[in-house]
């Protein structure tokens, strides 16, 4: 599970779209940038196994706090 989910846009100006995020799994800072398509670039090294797991889990967490207000 991750914890500590923070994001902000990745631009100054706050009308382009792509975030920057970052979380805690297991102990490690993970790091990443969310692009508009939902393609997840990892800025902090691929998280190690449970990849497609934690990249739900962004998705999941980016509907909801993005795109669902």
């Amino acid at each position: 599970m991750l914890t500590h989910f923070l994001f902000k846009p990745l631009y100054e100006n706050k009308q382009l779209p792509g975030w920057t995020f970052s979380f805690y799994f297991q102990k490690q800072k993970i790091m990443g940038i969310y692009h508009p398509d939902g393609k997840i670039e990892w800025t902090s090294g691929k998280p190690a196994g449970q990849e497609e797991e934690l990249k739900s889990q962004i998705h999941e967490l980016m509907l909801f706090h993005v795109y669902d207000q």
